[in-house]
């Protein structure tokens, strides 16, 4: 059923009907069904849902709706659904919210409960510790597999996911069992017969982008997280390595267009947060741009011996950014995935300058038979082929080395992405490009 034959059935009241087809749907669903409709309507389709469907949902609204849901229902309603929600979801809601909201979500919750809490949200951001779940199954070695099989039929229900379950001993993680295994073997025989030791783990502080590619790598449904006594702690399963991809990724994105990051989507920010957000770099840029002027003034007699050069210096510099922004692209693409690394930073200059050649050649060409019929002047258009040639190829090991040499020095390789790599290679362009035409034309 679409959305608005379910705002129908709610403008009609038909609130038993309204609520078989709500069960029908997925959480994610509902809650993008609650971000369309207006305030009084939220609150009327909230209330239908069952508890653990409406705790589901609650965790994939946006920070606006949930704080106005929040302040809506009564503090029954509202600890029914705090106590349906995983404990790694409860954490991202409570930092998202403003701090009046925060007590308020927190006086929902059991003693316990808060103890958890606090200990989760004193882990430094985008850390494993701050997204990770302390809901998991564990068994001890010497338990029959009958007595696993009944353990999780005991507990399964309140864990976020049992299809891997852990093997402790005095807390120390020491190996894994997958369901499957469990499933398919004799209930005789001991959780150390069937266990595996090897497990690929991760560590409260690791950063959260680090664990979530592990689990991408490895095709995980969970990965434990230890202390530094490799004692286990918790959980990270794919979802939340999904959710960390994403944000990273959109962070990345805004850095790569000087933009600075902003965790509410484009609606849900304000049009003074999203001048804020992009004036910096682009009051930045403005000002880096200040040295090709100075450049330019430097070769205002070259310039004026020869008006022609002028009217190419747009096509050189636009080719020499957009040379640039590809390999950088592509190296902030490899470093993300894993795909590259520092060590092979002359591996990738060899490789860019090999392609910069090729690059290079075909785009000479290309404007040397353009230059040759506007302008008849085949000496220009030899100049400005040696120029795009040299061009192209201080692109590519510009663009490659940059974000190289950023994640060698801990700094984000977005950083070097299409703003910053034009406005410097703009620079550097003009420098080559008048450096060839003064020695060829003697100015």
């Amino acid at each position: 059923m679409n959305e608005t034959n379910l705002l129908e059935l709610l403008d009609e009241r038909k609130f038993k009907e309204l609520k078989e087809e709500l069960g029908n749907m997925y959480p994610v669903d509902i809650a993008a069904l609650l971000e369309e409709v207006d305030e009084r309507q939220i609150v009327l389709i909230f209330r239908l849902l069952g508890k653990e469907e409406a705790a589901e949902t609650f965790t994939y609204m946006s920070s606006e709706t949930r704080e106005f849901l929040i302040n809506a229902l009564t503090d029954s309603e509202l600890e029914e659904v705090m106590d349906e929600m995983y404990l790694d979801d409860t954490v991202d809601v409570l930092e998202e919210m403003p701090a009046n909201v925060v007590d308020r979500l927190l006086m929902a919750t059991d003693e316990e409960t808060r103890k958890q809490i606090n200990a989760l949200l004193q882990y430094p951001e985008d850390s494993a510790g701050s997204v990770m779940n302390i809901d998991y199954v564990s068994f001890r070695k010497e338990m029959t597999v009958e007595e696993a099989i009944l353990k999780i039929r005991q507990v399964g229900i309140n864990r976020e996911t049992i299809y891997t379950c852990y093997v402790t001993e005095k807390k120390k993680l020491i190996g894994w069992v997958d369901i499957k295994d469990l499933l398919t073997s004799s209930e005789s025989k001991t959780i150390e017969e069937i266990m595996d030791t090897n497990v690929l783990y991760a560590h409260t502080h690791d950063d959260q982008e680090d664990v979530a590619s592990m689990i991408r790598k490895y095709g995980l449904v969970a990965i434990p997280i230890v202390d530094n006594e490799m004692c286990m702690v918790g959980i990270v399963t794919v979802d939340d390595a999904m959710i960390v991809l994403q944000e990273e990724a959109t962070e990345d994105i805004s850095m790569m267009a000087g933009v600075s990051p902003n965790d509410d989507s484009y609606f849900g920010t304000s049009v003074w947060r999203h001048a804020l957000s992009r004036i910096p770099w682009l009051l930045f840029l403005m000002l880096s741009a200040t040295a090709s002027g100075l450049l330019l003034a430097y070769y205002e007699n070259a310039m004026s011996a020869m008006p022609i050069l002028i009217t190419l210096i747009p096509m050189l510099m636009g080719t020499g950014g957009n040379c640039g922004s590809q390999s950088s692209t592509l190296m902030i693409r490899g470093l993300a995935v894993g795909e590259i690394r520092f060590k092979d930073i002359f591996r990738v200059i060899f490789k860019e300058l090999r392609i910069a050649l090729i690059v290079g050649a075909v785009l000479s060409v290309a404007n040397g038979i353009r230059i040759y019929i506007m302008y008849n002047d085949i000496k220009l258009g030899i100049v400005i082929g040696v120029t795009i040639i040299a061009i192209v190829c201080m692109a590519k090991v510009v663009g490659c080395t940059l974000p190289l040499i950023a994640k060698r020095i801990g700094l984000d390789p977005a950083l070097m992405a299409t703003p910053l790599i034009s406005t410097l290679l703009d620079t550097g362009t003009i420098l080559v490009y008048f450096a060839i035409v003064t020695m060829m034309f003697k100015l």
